[in-house]
């Protein structure tokens, strides 16, 4: 019974803590998250950018057409940058000091990661899921074209594009040339938040399958059927886990600095909410190959 409760309160905190539905809550969060590294933080920047790139995803924003991928969504949006000001706090007790415009660069650039996926409004054919092989590229030649003007950020274009190239499972962290250690910081973290991010989400498993059409239309290669790519997401964690831990800086860690300063919890809430995800997805794989779609049932998931 006392095992059986442990897993209930487990995942009523993750539930709690991970969950991103209310974007004011997720707003009231991160504010409160950053208020804790410096109580003056002015959030000009930050509500600016929010509010635009709720329109850019809605199809509020002039020139573009509402998101239409399923799996990078305006929620992956708020996992990304609800994960990313935690890192940035966790950092912050461990030691590292940010100045307020490189903390509004990393809270921006968690916000515009996933701008290449949007179309423009004459951009008519098929989805944004087409530009999944490009849409860093897109990004960045989105939110520097946003800052091309701007006096407090224009200087920071290549700076944005580093951070956010960062994001790219194929891209060589040790091939970008970052203008400090806290720029290369920043990207790591960012490239961290997005991994932990979407895995942690607890419809993560349901949401591989709008994840598949994605990677289909976009021509990603190595995915036959949608339950292939489910066969081997056990392994893109195992990938994940070496690429956070070396490349990325093991900045994971700071996760573990947040929770207990945050709410004195002395866990790594992302990372168990994860290693519950990919345990359960192997545990169906192993003895329900034939009715997975029942065990993937909360978005009415149907397995092909």
């Amino acid at each position: 019974m006392r095992a059986e409760a442990q897993v209930k309160n487990d995942n009523v905190m993750h539930s709690q803590l991970l969950d991103i539905r209310d974007k004011n809550l997720v707003i009231k969060e991160v504010k409160h998250v950053i208020s804790m590294i410096n109580y003056k933080f002015i959030f000009n920047h930050f509500d600016e950018v929010f509010l635009d790139v709720e329109k850019l995803f809605k199809g509020q924003y002039p020139g573009y057409r509402a998101c239409n991928t399923d799996y990078h969504d305006f929620q992956h949006t708020l996992h990304v940058l609800l994960a990313m000001a935690r890192l940035l706090h966790g950092a912050y007790v461990e030691g590292i000091e940010f100045t307020d415009k490189e903390i509004n660069i990393g809270l921006i650039s968690a916000l515009m990661h996933d701008a290449g996926y949007i179309q423009s409004k004459d951009d008519i054919e098929g989805t944004g899921a087409k530009y999944t092989l490009m849409h860093i590229k897109r990004g960045i030649q989105f939110i520097q074209n946003y800052y091309e003007k701007d006096n407090y950020f224009n200087e920071d274009l290549e700076n944005f594009s580093d951070i956010i190239n960062c994001t790219g499972l194929s891209i060589n962290i040790e091939d970008i040339k970052f203008a400090s250690a806290n720029m290369e910081m920043l990207g790591k973290m960012l490239a961290t938040a997005d991994l932990m991010g979407q895995m942690s989400d607890r419809f993560y498993l349901e949401k591989l399958i709008p994840l598949f059409k994605e990677f289909e239309e976009g021509k990603v290669q190595g995915f036959a059927t949608e339950y292939d790519l489910l066969k081997k997401t056990s392994n893109f964690y195992n990938i994940t886990k070496i690429r956070m831990e070396k490349d990325l800086g093991n900045v994971s860690r700071f996760m573990l600095a947040h929770f207990k300063a945050r709410w004195r919890i002395d866990r790594n809430i992302y990372q168990e909410a994860i290693d519950k995800n990919i345990n359960y997805l192997r545990f169906v794989l192993k003895h329900n190959e034939k009715s997975i779609g029942i065990f993937l049932r909360r978005n009415s998931v149907t397995i092909q």
